[in-house]
């Protein structure tokens, strides 16, 4: 009958697309209706679902039935409940779901497919990848075990439930549940051989991020195949062993684990039977030891343990407050239903938790020990202090049964808070005061006895009354005298109650770096001892000559000087002593001594007004205590001075001085302390550096309050802090002698392999590989000693900032560094240019310190310099195929056709020579250099002014020694007033000459000469010659001549159309551009030949109207008293042994002394080694009638100095040079040659002068003869009213010409050269 059914439902064509779904309830199957059940299958497209309800399938049953499975691609679930299908049943199934691939749930209910079946459908899961739902209710849980390990170690994506009911309970129970969508693994109930089968299966699943195993009792050997899981996986994120009943051991296996995992977040191990050695090992991962130590385990946020049944004890408690201490990373700690731990215990508890940030949440649910006021008292004070906790969760607890939880969460929600507070500076309204600490730096070259002079002022501050010590001098071996100090040492006092730290800076050059790091800043109390043998070397008797001793001082005040003007403005001059050592090897008495002497002054009187000097110069005996006695006393009495002219610091500061003193004290002396260290301590000792709130904006400004403080710390000596390398060094004598001295002294070149180092830049990674090895290989337990406080990329840090190594790419961590020692210099072949041709053009420019006698560029300048320029020509590469390569003190360049070379010199007074030999033409050059090269140069000193000179093109060709450049350059100012000083004419072909060099006889440069025109770009030539027309153009409207139109002129028109950028992009465009070029070059020549000729009938008009002006005023004869006095006469101000011309008259002045001019027609000049009248001060009268005079005529004069009139072709000496007299004008400290100091004095004269008067006529007649007038009577009153007189103190005569009968006051020349045109009329 049933089998007609099948027959009539597979033959039926209606129910081919209806059928789709088919249950079966107590069918006794055999092979027949199999068959009809295949057919109806076969010929059924829709049937989906297919169910087996307490059915009878025999072995050929099952058999047919999996042969139809393996075939058919439609069935999408399969149920078999209830039918007895044994594990010979489950096997067939297994066996034809391994070919099918489209079924996607498997159900077994209500039966037993053993063990053998289990592994028969784990082997089919892991060949099977389509099964979406996996099924299982079987009578033993045996049977999860393989099928949950299968899907675990397969990666399937597969919901698996495993049901298990026991024989004679009708209740049945979950094995194991696994659901895919939320990568959940729950297990149940399994035995110890099946978890570690699981766990196994675990290692390198993907699947499962969060594993349960709470209730399932394991033992140690299921967490022994667990730590290997928590090595290996790297998806598991929660896991909970919640009453697993672990034991010490198991929990020692998880802890191991732990150290190497990377992924866990959440932990839970609550309700355990471990105790306080488990808890001590669980906790370990998560705990630091040392400051050094890296955290094992940084990924676990959340971990709960403790139970009744967990004794957490005393070891376990120390765990716990160290893991509090240090651990950086968990969020949530959760300690449930302990009964071990004390209210005193909970409390140390909540005390270490107000230094620990990271902590957001404590669950302290149903611990007994959480009782009492004293620990509800630590809680609120803790919540006071430490804002970033969330939550604390005290349910079931006898604090919270008593109802005293609720003050708790008030106060956790005031700290959650996050209300606008005003923008107030804490700190601006704390209270100042002086400071207590001062550091005195000893300053000297090495073997100037500094370390020896330092332990001698030593004794005297710690034992100054101990009895015979003026007698008794320290002695010292001689091998140990001529061993070098390394690094800086740093010794520390207590006088009364000041603080004074003495400071001993290596004299060798490898710290010379350092030392400007170290350099106090703004408003720092301290001040500068500069030491200074007299002897060359210790063990010997060969003095320093007065030379070599005035070296030595120079560098160091040289030195003081350039860092204070790199500082911040100071608010007042470097203190500076200076101390000569070995004094007691040399007789006070002799010649030789009063030289050094001398050599000292000199250096002290170039120095004043730069650095305020202690007017005694100590001598002394660096090893006797008498010797120094005087020197201590000057030092405690200087620092109370100093002290007392510093600006004052906050109170706050003097207080963390006592806090870290205690904090050393506290940690076994530490010499470093971590910046979070310090956070910590302000948020637990110093109210006023606390932050109150968890809001972002108050964390950030007691952020950066606190950084204030740091830095003043550091400004004041107490601590050295810089915001960039995250630690405060504490021990500076530790820090400058071990750390520093080990740092400089390190030979990169030695210890580094070619990997990883190109060019002098090395990798950050290397670097630190450098530093291990090298720092631990030293004196036994000094390398360790720095390790234990700072780690290698530190001391990578510390480098950086100590400028002994640069980063290639600033803003990029870990960029190339550039490490200057690994630099070599070439000393085989001589420097020569590459593919050097006719056409080339040679260029270089000499910039040095504007004072470079008293200032340098300091060590660390060109480095950084050669970083900069390698980001910037590294950037250009692509688009102009730049190259670039260093040397030690040398930069190659080649860029577009130019070659440049930027080499450094000088070893005291460093400067920037960039030479260059380029294929394009001079102003292109120079503007290479203008836009690539000196802005970096001037940005990397900004507080010092650097001079552009011009090298000489001999000596840029040849590539000339530095050493014999030295004369070979001229001031670019200058060259631009030459051409100022010489006439229109002149200027196109004006040469400048240089003068021969030779070396002991040997020559090594001739003399020769460079046109102007070669040696400025066109931008500085036209310069000059935009600076000559408004000259001219105010000389005109003194004189009163009409303005030319450019037609009457003749003035080429220049298109602005056709000119093209001298940039590379507007050359590099082919040859017929560069042709274009060369041809636009020429016009622009001839352009600028045809502007000098404009210019020069410009000047020739208007010299021609000065010529008459001049000569009619210096002719001029007004009947003053028979003209017994001369006309013409200017006023010099002598000051400092050096005269200034006098261009203003002004009521009150004073030492000025009134000259006379030879009045000879045509040839007005003055008289040389004229004596003068002295005039002792300046009234109202002499001002009313000399101020118009003064305006006027020496108006004139300055304009004719501006164009060199006095020396215009044809004029003869019509114009006087007072250049003698303007040489020392105020604003123009400059002096060159003749010519040039002409012109240097009239630009000063022009300043001085007054605005130029413009429409207004001068009555010169009025002006004349209310300036003779003061004359007249000025003399008379002198007494020097005769002609003798007059001769006696100006050398001058009265002559009458012969042709006219004019009256004129000449010299003595012109009294003999001149005698047939004029005779002389006494008075």
């Amino acid at each position: 009958m049933f089998s007609n059914i099948l027959t009539l439902l597979s033959s039926c064509s209606n129910t081919r697309f209806s059928l789709q779904n088919l249950e079966f309830y107590r069918v006794e199957w055999d092979v027949e209706e199999v068959r009809n059940l295949e057919i109806l299958l076969d010929n059924s497209s829709n049937v989906k679902r297919v169910e087996f309800k307490k059915n009878k399938l025999n072995f050929e049953c099952m058999d047919g039935l999996a042969k139809i499975l393996k075939k058919n691609n439609v069935i999408k679930e399969i149920m078999l409940s209830e039918s007895r299908i044994g594990s010979y049943g489950a096997c067939l199934i297994a066996s034809a779901l391994k070919v099918n691939t489209c079924l996607e749930e498997l159900q077994i209910w209500e039966d037993s497919i053993g063990s053998k079946g289990a592994e028969e459908i784990s082997k089919m899961i892991e060949a099977n990848s389509t099964l979406k739902v996996l099924t299982i209710f079987d009578s033993s849980s045996i049977t999860a075990t393989p099928l949950i390990s299968a899907v675990l170690a397969r990666n399937r994506s597969m919901e698996v439930h495993v049901w298990s009911g026991e024989h004679g309970k009708d209740s049945s129970t979950k094995v194991v549940e696994f659901a895919p969508e939320s990568s959940t693994l729950r297990i149940y109930r399994l035995t110890v051989s099946g978890a570690c089968r699981v766990a196994c299966a675990l290692g390198w699943n993907t699947t499962v991020k969060s594993l349960d195993l709470t209730g399932v009792r394991l033992r140690s050997r299921w967490a022994k195949e667990f730590r290997w899981v928590l090595e290996q996986n790297r998806s598991l994120k929660e896991v909970y062993l919640t009453k697993t009943c672990l034991k010490n051991k198991g929990v020692v296996y998880v802890a191991a684990g732990l150290f190497k995992n990377r992924s866990l977040e959440i932990l839970h191990l609550d309700d355990n039977r471990f105790n306080g050695v488990g808890v001590e090992h669980l906790l370990c991962p998560l705990t630091r030891f040392s400051t050094l130590q890296i955290q094992a385990n940084i990924t676990l946020k959340s971990i709960t343990f403790g139970g009744k049944r967990t004794k957490i004890g005393r070891v376990g408690l120390i765990a716990i407050l160290q893991m509090l201490s240090t651990n950086q990373t968990v969020t949530r700690l959760g300690i449930y239903e302990d009964q071990s731990l004390r209210p005193q215990d909970f409390i140390r508890i909540f005390k270490n938790l107000e230094g620990n940030v990271s902590l957001k949440c404590l669950s302290l649910q149903g611990c007994k020990g959480v009782d009492g006021d004293l620990v509800l008292k630590t809680i609120m004070e803790t919540l006071q202090v430490n804002p970033w906790i969330e939550e604390i969760d005290i349910a079931r607890t006898p604090l919270q049964i008593c109802g005293k939880a609720e003050e708790i969460y008030l106060k956790l929600g005031q700290n959650a808070k996050s209300e606008h507070e005003p923008e107030v500076d804490l700190l601006k309204d704390m209270p100042m005061t002086v400071p207590k600490s001062c550091r005195i730096f000893i300053c000297g070259q090495e073997f100037a006895g500094k370390t020896t002079l330092c332990n001698s002022i030593s004794q005297n501050m710690s034992s100054p009354k101990l009895p015979y010590i003026d007698q008794v001098k320290t002695l010292v071996n001689p091998v140990e005298q001529a061993i070098k100090t390394t690094g800086m040492k740093v010794k520390t006092f207590k006088d009364e109650d000041t603080k004074l730290s003495i400071w001993n800076l290596g004299g060798h050059h490898e710290l010379f770096s350092v030392h400007d790091l170290m350099f106090p800043g703004h408003g720092s109390a301290s001040f500068f001892v500069v030491v200074s043998s007299l002897f060359r070397k210790p063990n010997n008797r060969e003095p320093k000559s007065p030379s070599e001793l005035e070296e030595d001082l120079q560098y160091w005040l040289r030195f003081i000087v350039s860092n204070s003007k790199r500082a911040d403005q100071q608010c007042m001059l470097p203190n500076v002593t200076m101390v000569l050592t070995h004094h007691d090897k040399v007789d006070s008495t002799s010649l030789d001594f009063q030289h050094t002497v001398n050599a000292v002054q000199r250096v002290r009187d170039k120095f004043q007004g730069y650095v305020d000097f202690y007017p005694t110069v100590f001598t002394v005996d660096a090893r006797s205590s008498a010797s120094v006695s005087k020197l201590t006393h000057h030092i405690r009495k200087t620092s109370k001075t100093v002290l007392q002219r510093v600006p004052r610091v906050y109170e706050l500061c003097n207080d963390l001085i006592t806090i870290l003193s205690d904090w050393r004290a506290e940690n076994h002396e530490k010499p470093a302390m971590r910046w979070r260290e310090f956070s910590e301590l302000c948020q637990i000792r110093v109210p006023s550096l606390r932050v109150q709130s968890r809001s972002s904006h108050v964390v950030k400004r007691v952020e950066m309050r606190r950084k204030a403080v740091a830095a003043c710390l550091h400004s004041i000596g107490e601590v050295i802090y810089f915001e960039e390398l995250e630690f405060l060094i504490l021990d500076f004598q530790w820090f400058c002698g071990e750390v520093i001295g080990q740092l400089v002294k390190l030979n990169v070149r030695k210890t580094s392999s070619n990997e990883g180092v190109n060019g002098g830049f090395v990798s950050r990674k290397e670097l630190e590989k450098i530093l291990r090895g090298s720092l631990h290989s030293q004196i036994p337990g000094m390398g360790s000693k720095i390790f234990g406080n700072l780690d290698a990329g530190d001391l990578v840090n510390m480098m950086l900032k100590l400028e002994l190594c640069y980063r290639q790419d600033p803003s990029d961590p870990e960029s190339l560094l550039l490490i200057p020692s690994l630099l070599e210099e070439n000393r085989t072949r001589i420097p020569i240019w590459q593919l050097v041709t006719s056409d080339c053009v040679f260029a270089g420019r000499h910039l040095e310190c504007h004072d470079s006698s008293h200032m340098f560029l300091t060590p660390g300048f060109f480095p950084k310099l050669q970083v900069q320029l390698h980001n910037k020509i590294i950037g250009l590469k692509s688009q102009h195929g730049a190259t670039y390569s260093l040397e030690k003190h040398l930069i190659l360049i080649n860029i577009n056709g130019i070659h440049i070379r930027v080499e450094l010199g000088g070893q005291l007074g460093y400067y920037i020579d960039i030479l260059a030999c380029s294929t394009k033409n001079l102003t292109e050059t120079i503007k290479l250099f203008r836009e690539l090269l000196y802005p970096p140069i001037q940005n990397l000193c900004p507080g010092l002014t650097l001079t552009e000179n011009v090298i000489r093109p001999e000596c840029v060709k040849n590539l000339t020694p530095p050493r014999y450049r030295k004369t070979q350059y001229v001031p670019l100012p200058y060259l631009k007033q030459a051409l100022l000083s010489v006439p229109a004419d002149s200027m196109y072909d004006y040469q400048h000459t240089w003068s021969p060099v030779s070396d002991s006889g040997r020559p090594v440069l001739g003399s020769g000469f460079d046109f102007a025109r070669d040696l400025l770009s066109d931008d500085d030539f036209r310069e000059v010659l935009h600076r000559r027309y408004h000259d001219l153009y105010n000389l005109a409207v003194e004189l009163q001549v009409p303005t030319e139109t450019d037609s009457d002129v003749n003035r080429p028109q220049q298109d602005e159309s056709g000119k093209v950028d001298p940039s590379f992009a507007g050359i590099a465009k082919g040859v017929e551009e560069v042709i274009q070029r060369l041809k636009i070059i020429e016009m622009e020549i001839r352009d600028l030949k045809q502007e000098i000729q404009g210019l020069r009938y410009y000047e020739h008009r208007l010299l021609t109207e000065l010529h008459r002006k001049v000569n009619y005023i210096a002719n001029y004869n007004v009947q003053i008293e028979e003209r017994k006095v001369p006309n013409m006469f200017y006023f010099v101000k002598t000051e400092n042994y050096s005269r200034r011309l006098v261009t203003n008259m002004i009521s009150g002045m004073t030492a000025l002394r009134l000259h006379m001019l030879c009045e000879f027609r045509g040839e007005m000049h003055v008289v040389e080694d004229q004596m003068g009248c002295e005039m002792m001060q300046v009234d109202n009268r002499a001002v009313i009638s000399l101020a118009p005079y003064m305006k006027g005529f020496m108006k004139l004069l300055t304009f004719a100095l501006k164009i060199g009139a006095h020396i215009a072709a044809g004029m003869g000496e019509m114009i006087p040079d007072l250049s003698r007299e303007v040489a020392h004008l105020a604003g123009n400290p400059l002096v060159y040659g003749a010519a040039g100091v002409a012109a240097a004095g009239a630009v000063g004269v022009a300043a001085a002068g007054g605005s130029s008067s413009r429409g207004r006529s001068t009555d010169i007649q009025q002006d004349m003869k209310a300036a003779q007038q003061w004359v007249v009577d000025f003399l008379r009153e002198r007494g020097c009213s005769t002609g003798k007189d007059i001769a006696e103190k100006f050398g001058l005569w009265r002559v009458r010409y012969r042709d006219d009968g004019q009256i004129a006051w000449v010299c003595r020349r012109h009294m003999y050269t001149r005698a047939n045109e004029i005779f002389e009329v006494p008075m």
